[in-house]
Protein backbone atom coordinates (compact mmCIF):
# COMPACT_ATOMS: atom_id res chain seq x y z
CA UNK A 1 0.00 0.00 0.00
CA UNK A 2 1.05 3.57 -0.70
CA UNK A 3 0.00 6.68 1.19
CA UNK A 4 -0.84 9.32 -1.42
CA UNK A 5 -2.45 12.74 -1.72
CA UNK A 6 -4.25 14.01 -4.83
CA UNK A 7 -3.01 17.38 -6.11
CA UNK A 8 -5.03 19.41 -8.63
CA UNK A 9 -3.25 21.67 -11.12
CA UNK A 10 -5.92 24.02 -12.43
CA UNK A 11 -4.02 25.39 -15.41
CA UNK A 12 -2.80 22.07 -16.74
CA UNK A 13 -6.14 20.40 -16.11
CA UNK A 14 -4.47 17.46 -14.39
CA UNK A 15 -4.80 15.75 -11.02
CA UNK A 16 -1.71 13.85 -9.91
CA UNK A 17 -0.75 11.77 -6.89
CA UNK A 18 2.14 12.62 -4.58
CA UNK A 19 3.58 11.30 -1.36
CA UNK A 20 2.38 13.53 1.51
CA UNK A 21 5.66 12.86 3.34
CA UNK A 22 5.13 14.08 6.93
CA UNK A 23 3.00 17.09 6.04
CA UNK A 24 -0.41 17.53 7.66
CA UNK A 25 -2.57 18.15 4.58
CA UNK A 26 -6.25 18.97 4.22
CA UNK A 27 -8.47 19.36 1.15
CA UNK A 28 -8.04 22.87 -0.24
CA UNK A 29 -4.49 23.43 1.04
CA UNK A 30 -2.03 25.01 -1.41
CA UNK A 31 1.28 23.15 -1.76
CA UNK A 32 4.44 23.35 -3.84
CA UNK A 33 5.51 20.23 -5.75
CA UNK A 34 8.12 19.21 -8.30
CA UNK A 35 6.04 17.96 -11.25
CA UNK A 36 7.16 16.80 -14.67
CA UNK A 37 6.55 20.37 -15.84
CA UNK A 38 8.80 21.86 -13.16
CA UNK A 39 8.23 23.53 -9.80
CA UNK A 40 4.48 24.12 -9.52
CA UNK A 41 1.85 25.12 -7.04
CA UNK A 42 -1.27 22.99 -6.71
CA UNK A 43 -4.21 22.49 -4.41
CA UNK A 44 -5.00 19.36 -2.39
CA UNK A 45 -8.02 17.70 -4.00
CA UNK A 46 -7.98 14.42 -2.07
CA UNK A 47 -6.71 14.14 1.50
CA UNK A 48 -4.01 11.52 2.17
CA UNK A 49 -5.26 7.95 1.77
CA UNK A 50 -3.82 4.47 1.28
CA UNK A 51 -4.06 2.91 -2.18
CA UNK A 52 -2.74 -0.30 -3.71
CA UNK A 53 0.69 -0.21 -5.35
CA UNK A 54 -0.74 -1.13 -8.77
CA UNK A 55 -3.06 1.91 -8.73
CA UNK A 56 -0.23 4.47 -8.70
CA UNK A 57 2.89 5.10 -10.75
CA UNK A 58 5.99 4.49 -8.68
CA UNK A 59 8.18 6.04 -7.47
CA UNK A 60 5.95 8.76 -6.06
CA UNK A 61 7.29 12.30 -5.94
CA UNK A 62 7.01 14.09 -2.61
CA UNK A 63 5.38 17.35 -1.57
CA UNK A 64 8.10 20.03 -1.40
CA UNK A 65 6.38 22.32 1.11
CA UNK A 66 3.21 24.06 2.12
CA UNK A 67 2.73 27.15 -0.06
CA UNK A 68 3.89 30.31 1.70
CA UNK A 69 2.56 33.85 1.27
CA UNK A 70 5.56 34.48 -0.96
CA UNK A 71 4.59 31.49 -3.13
CA UNK A 72 1.00 32.73 -3.39
CA UNK A 73 2.16 36.22 -4.39
CA UNK A 74 4.51 34.74 -6.97
CA UNK A 75 1.69 32.58 -8.33
CA UNK A 76 -0.57 35.62 -8.77
CA UNK A 77 2.25 37.56 -10.46
CA UNK A 78 2.89 34.62 -12.78
CA UNK A 79 -0.79 34.73 -13.80
CA UNK A 80 -0.42 38.36 -14.87
CA UNK A 81 2.89 37.70 -16.64
CA UNK A 82 1.32 34.73 -18.44
CA UNK A 83 -1.35 37.03 -19.92
CA UNK A 84 1.37 39.31 -21.31
CA UNK A 85 3.33 36.33 -22.63
CA UNK A 86 0.15 35.02 -24.27
CA UNK A 87 -0.38 38.32 -26.09
CA UNK A 88 3.28 38.38 -27.19
CA UNK A 89 3.07 34.83 -28.51
CA UNK A 90 -0.20 35.47 -30.39
CA UNK A 91 1.25 38.55 -32.07
CA UNK A 92 4.42 36.70 -33.04
CA UNK A 93 2.40 33.78 -34.45
CA UNK A 94 0.45 36.25 -36.57
CA UNK A 95 3.60 38.01 -37.77
CA UNK A 96 5.18 34.71 -38.79
CA UNK A 97 1.93 33.45 -40.38
CA UNK A 98 2.05 30.16 -38.48
CA UNK A 99 -0.93 27.78 -38.78
CA UNK A 100 -1.42 27.22 -35.06
CA UNK A 101 -3.99 28.24 -32.44
CA UNK A 102 -2.65 29.21 -29.04
CA UNK A 103 -4.74 27.75 -26.19
CA UNK A 104 -3.08 28.92 -22.99
CA UNK A 105 0.19 29.88 -21.34
CA UNK A 106 1.61 29.16 -17.88
CA UNK A 107 4.85 29.82 -16.00
CA UNK A 108 6.37 27.36 -13.58
CA UNK A 109 6.39 28.77 -10.04
CA UNK A 110 10.08 29.72 -10.13
CA UNK A 111 9.69 31.09 -13.70
CA UNK A 112 12.42 28.78 -14.96
CA UNK A 113 10.14 27.81 -17.85
CA UNK A 114 7.07 29.06 -19.67
CA UNK A 115 4.75 26.55 -21.35
CA UNK A 116 2.55 27.38 -24.35
CA UNK A 117 -0.14 24.89 -25.33
CA UNK A 118 -1.45 25.06 -28.89
CA UNK A 119 -3.51 23.14 -31.41
CA UNK A 120 -2.83 22.70 -35.11
CA UNK A 121 -4.12 20.51 -37.92
CA UNK A 122 -0.61 19.91 -39.19
CA UNK A 123 3.01 19.86 -38.12
CA UNK A 124 4.35 23.33 -37.32
CA UNK A 125 7.94 24.55 -37.59
CA UNK A 126 8.07 26.94 -34.63
CA UNK A 127 11.85 27.28 -34.25
CA UNK A 128 11.77 30.99 -35.17
CA UNK A 129 8.88 31.53 -32.78
CA UNK A 130 10.80 29.92 -29.90
CA UNK A 131 13.83 32.10 -30.66
CA UNK A 132 11.79 35.31 -30.51
CA UNK A 133 9.99 34.28 -27.31
CA UNK A 134 13.22 33.24 -25.58
CA UNK A 135 14.86 36.58 -26.41
CA UNK A 136 11.96 38.61 -25.03
CA UNK A 137 10.89 36.49 -22.06
CA UNK A 138 14.42 35.54 -20.93
CA UNK A 139 13.48 32.02 -19.86
CA UNK A 140 13.14 28.49 -21.26
CA UNK A 141 10.32 28.07 -23.76
CA UNK A 142 8.23 24.93 -24.18
CA UNK A 143 5.63 24.75 -26.96
CA UNK A 144 3.34 21.76 -26.58
CA UNK A 145 0.91 20.63 -29.27
CA UNK A 146 -2.26 19.22 -27.73
CA UNK A 147 -5.43 17.60 -29.08
CA UNK A 148 -8.92 19.08 -29.21
CA UNK A 149 -10.00 17.09 -26.14
CA UNK A 150 -7.11 18.53 -24.12
CA UNK A 151 -8.08 21.98 -25.38
CA UNK A 152 -11.64 21.55 -24.11
CA UNK A 153 -10.26 20.31 -20.77
CA UNK A 154 -8.10 23.41 -20.38
CA UNK A 155 -10.66 25.98 -21.54
CA UNK A 156 -13.77 24.43 -19.96
CA UNK A 157 -17.32 25.12 -21.08
CA UNK A 158 -20.88 23.81 -21.00
CA UNK A 159 -21.84 20.44 -22.46
CA UNK A 160 -25.03 19.48 -24.35
CA UNK A 161 -26.49 18.37 -20.99
CA UNK A 162 -26.26 21.93 -19.67
CA UNK A 163 -23.59 21.16 -17.09
CA UNK A 164 -19.87 21.97 -16.97
CA UNK A 165 -17.72 19.74 -19.16
CA UNK A 166 -16.79 16.46 -17.46
CA UNK A 167 -13.20 16.74 -18.68
CA UNK A 168 -12.81 20.18 -17.08
CA UNK A 169 -14.32 19.20 -13.73
CA UNK A 170 -13.59 15.63 -12.63
CA UNK A 171 -12.23 13.43 -15.42
CA UNK A 172 -8.55 12.51 -15.21
CA UNK A 173 -7.16 10.85 -18.31
CA UNK A 174 -9.30 10.38 -21.41
CA UNK A 175 -10.59 6.88 -22.12
CA UNK A 176 -11.25 5.61 -25.66
CA UNK A 177 -14.82 6.20 -26.89
CA UNK A 178 -16.18 4.48 -30.01
CA UNK A 179 -19.22 4.80 -32.24
CA UNK A 180 -20.10 1.22 -31.23
CA UNK A 181 -20.93 2.51 -27.74
CA UNK A 182 -23.53 4.86 -29.22
CA UNK A 183 -24.98 2.02 -31.30
CA UNK A 184 -25.17 -0.31 -28.30
CA UNK A 185 -27.07 2.37 -26.36
CA UNK A 186 -29.55 2.90 -29.23
CA UNK A 187 -28.54 6.54 -29.56
CA UNK A 188 -28.94 8.64 -32.67
CA UNK A 189 -25.81 8.40 -34.81
CA UNK A 190 -26.20 12.04 -35.84
CA UNK A 191 -22.73 13.54 -35.11
CA UNK A 192 -24.29 16.69 -33.62
CA UNK A 193 -26.17 14.57 -31.07
CA UNK A 194 -23.29 12.44 -29.80
CA UNK A 195 -20.38 14.88 -30.07
CA UNK A 196 -19.09 17.05 -27.25
CA UNK A 197 -17.81 20.63 -27.25
CA UNK A 198 -14.47 19.36 -28.58
CA UNK A 199 -16.11 17.85 -31.66
CA UNK A 200 -15.21 14.30 -30.64
CA UNK A 201 -17.55 11.60 -29.32
CA UNK A 202 -18.85 12.53 -25.85
CA UNK A 203 -16.88 11.02 -22.97
CA UNK A 204 -20.15 10.18 -21.16
CA UNK A 205 -20.86 7.45 -23.75
CA UNK A 206 -18.35 5.43 -21.74
CA UNK A 207 -20.10 5.79 -18.38
CA UNK A 208 -22.91 3.25 -18.92
CA UNK A 209 -21.19 1.20 -21.57
CA UNK A 210 -20.28 -1.67 -19.23
CA UNK A 211 -23.93 -2.08 -18.21
CA UNK A 212 -25.11 -2.05 -21.82
CA UNK A 213 -22.52 -4.65 -22.81
CA UNK A 214 -23.52 -6.90 -19.91
CA UNK A 215 -27.24 -6.50 -20.62
CA UNK A 216 -26.80 -6.94 -24.35
CA UNK A 217 -24.98 -10.24 -23.81
CA UNK A 218 -28.14 -11.62 -22.13
CA UNK A 219 -30.41 -10.81 -25.08
CA UNK A 220 -30.77 -12.51 -28.47
CA UNK A 221 -29.95 -10.69 -31.70
CA UNK A 222 -32.60 -8.86 -33.71
CA UNK A 223 -33.94 -11.31 -36.29
CA UNK A 224 -33.23 -14.38 -34.18
CA UNK A 225 -35.99 -17.02 -33.92
CA UNK A 226 -37.12 -17.80 -30.37
CA UNK A 227 -39.89 -19.61 -28.49
CA UNK A 228 -42.52 -17.73 -26.49
CA UNK A 229 -45.51 -18.86 -24.39
CA UNK A 230 -47.69 -17.85 -27.37
CA UNK A 231 -45.65 -19.82 -29.91
CA UNK A 232 -42.59 -19.38 -32.12
CA UNK A 233 -41.55 -15.89 -33.12
CA UNK A 234 -38.78 -13.60 -34.28
CA UNK A 235 -37.07 -10.81 -32.33
CA UNK A 236 -37.75 -7.44 -33.99
CA UNK A 237 -36.50 -5.03 -31.31
CA UNK A 238 -34.55 -4.81 -28.04
CA UNK A 239 -34.87 -2.67 -24.93
CA UNK A 240 -31.49 -2.82 -23.20
CA UNK A 241 -32.45 -0.82 -20.09
CA UNK A 242 -35.00 -3.32 -18.78
CA UNK A 243 -33.53 -6.33 -20.62
CA UNK A 244 -36.63 -6.98 -22.70
CA UNK A 245 -37.45 -7.54 -26.38
CA UNK A 246 -40.24 -7.12 -28.91
CA UNK A 247 -41.18 -10.36 -30.64
CA UNK A 248 -43.33 -10.92 -33.75
CA UNK A 249 -45.12 -14.16 -32.86
CA UNK A 250 -46.27 -16.37 -35.72
CA UNK A 251 -49.99 -15.92 -36.32
CA UNK A 252 -50.31 -12.67 -34.37
CA UNK A 253 -50.56 -9.26 -36.02
CA UNK A 254 -49.17 -7.14 -33.16
CA UNK A 255 -45.71 -7.81 -31.69
CA UNK A 256 -45.50 -8.76 -28.02
CA UNK A 257 -42.95 -7.61 -25.43
CA UNK A 258 -41.18 -10.08 -23.18
CA UNK A 259 -38.60 -9.74 -20.45
CA UNK A 260 -35.66 -12.06 -20.82
CA UNK A 261 -36.46 -13.98 -17.64
CA UNK A 262 -39.90 -14.86 -19.05
CA UNK A 263 -38.32 -16.74 -21.97
CA UNK A 264 -35.20 -18.25 -20.41
CA UNK A 265 -36.96 -21.54 -19.50
CA UNK A 266 -38.37 -21.90 -23.04
CA UNK A 267 -35.14 -21.33 -25.02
Amino acid sequence: MQNVVGIDFQKSGKMEYYSPKKFDLNVGDWVVVESKRGLEMGRVKYAPLDVADEDVTLPLKEIVRHATDEDLNQYEQNEKDAEEAMTLCKNTIQQQSLEMRLVNCEFTLDKSKVIFNFTSDERVDFRKLVKVLAQKLKTRIELRQIGVRDEAKLLGGIGPCGRSLCCATFLGDFEPVSIKMAKDQNLSLNPTKISGACGRLMCCLKYENDYYEEARAQLPDVGEAIKTPEGNGKVIGLNILDISMQVKVDGLEQPLEYKMEELETLN
